[in-house]
């Protein structure tokens, strides 16, 4: 008997996943049927995905993803993990977004280029649009910087009290335990800060 399966993944916990569940049901996937993954699709090592292809996945079946990215963005994993399901494991894709994209229609020769066509052709799309998004993020952190806008934690000030005892503590005149004592300051962040100090030429 063969069964009918979704898939759904969005990129972390605070995006929801409504959008893909409602599209899959209404084409009849049952719900207790869907797996969902809450992560990057920059690979396929994702536990629900893996859980289904390896564990349930069947020849004859079936996988509905609603769009080609869902899948993942990989464009060399995605046409991968498309052979593993069509040829080596024998089930049928339809991504609901993409109609040519139906491994259940059409399944000559010709058929079967076009599916394999447009699949590439789209991955390609995802992987690129990917590459644009971290280009666009590396971009605007850089005019960012240059206008000033700082990243991470922000940096404890040296302060006035703080270079007299590392004034003392370079002098010899406090021991290094004594230093950290007055300053307030654990060993790890006492040295940072000498450290700062020592770049600041004090």
């Amino acid at each position: 008997m063969a069964y009918t399966y979704g898939y759904v993944r969005v990129s972390n916990r605070e995006q929801h996943e409504d959008r893909q569940l409602i599209s899959l049901m209404d084409k009849g996937v049952l719900k207790r049927n869907i797996y969902v993954d809450k992560q990057s699709g920059k690979d396929f090592e994702r536990p629900k995905y893996q859980e289904l292809v390896r564990g349930k996945l069947r020849q004859g079946d079936l996988l509905m993803v609603k769009s080609i990215d869902r899948l993942g963005r990989n464009y060399t994993d995605i046409i991968e993990q498309w052979k593993l399901i069509t040829r080596e494991i024998g089930a049928d894709i339809i991504i609901l977004d993409m109609p040519l994209l139906d491994t259940t229609q059409n399944k000559d020769l010709l058929g079967t280029f076009i599916s394999d066509l447009v699949l590439q052709i789209l991955s390609f799309i995802a992987e690129n649009e990917r590459d644009n998004i971290r280009q666009r993020q590396a971009e605007g952190i850089l005019a960012a910087r240059r206008r000033g806008v700082q990243f991470g934690r922000p940096q404890t000030q040296v302060t006035q009290e703080f270079l007299l005892i590392y004034t003392r503590w370079q002098e010899g005149t406090l021991s290094s335990r004594e230093a950290q004592e007055l300053s307030g300051y654990g060993p790890d962040k006492f040295y940072r800060m000498a450290r700062r100090c020592r770049e600041m030429d004090f």
